[in-house]
């Protein structure tokens, strides 16, 4: 039996979350990544959930969502610490900020649906 591994659920139809994940594929040790459009529901979030914001679990069952997602990919890799940056106390809320914009608009334009949550988030 092969042991659970640190799982990036990603948005294979986004071109920018594929070619983000190629690099990861590339240079990542110990990343397990899996495309959401040919998955199954296995206890995972709403399809819709994991198409709005990246979903990273690790082998413990622990679940990071959005730019914690992001940080915790990129540690697979030898630039891990670069990205450790943006969770920063003085950094963290832009990023997340940034993240967030970035996240809905690209949710609309792939999918064309309002997301309710941008007023609670705003």
């Amino acid at each position: 039996m092969e042991p659970v591994k640190n799982t990036l659920d990603y948005d294979g139809q986004c071109p920018l979350c594929s070619r983000e994940v190629a690099k990861l594929r590339e240079i990542s040790d110990g990343l397990s990544l899996c495309d959401i459009h040919e998955v199954e529901d296995a206890g995972l979030p709403s399809r819709d959930e994991l198409l709005r914001e990246l979903h990273y679990r690790d082998a413990d069952g622990e679940l990071r969502v959005g730019l914690e997602a992001n940080v915790a990919a990129w540690q697979h890799t030898r630039f891990g610490g670069l990205w450790r940056i943006l969770l920063l106390p003085g950094i963290r809320p832009l990023a997340e900020r940034a993240y967030n914009r970035w996240a809905r608009q690209r949710y609309q334009r792939l999918y064309g649906a309002a997301d309710d949550r941008t007023s609670r988030s705003a």
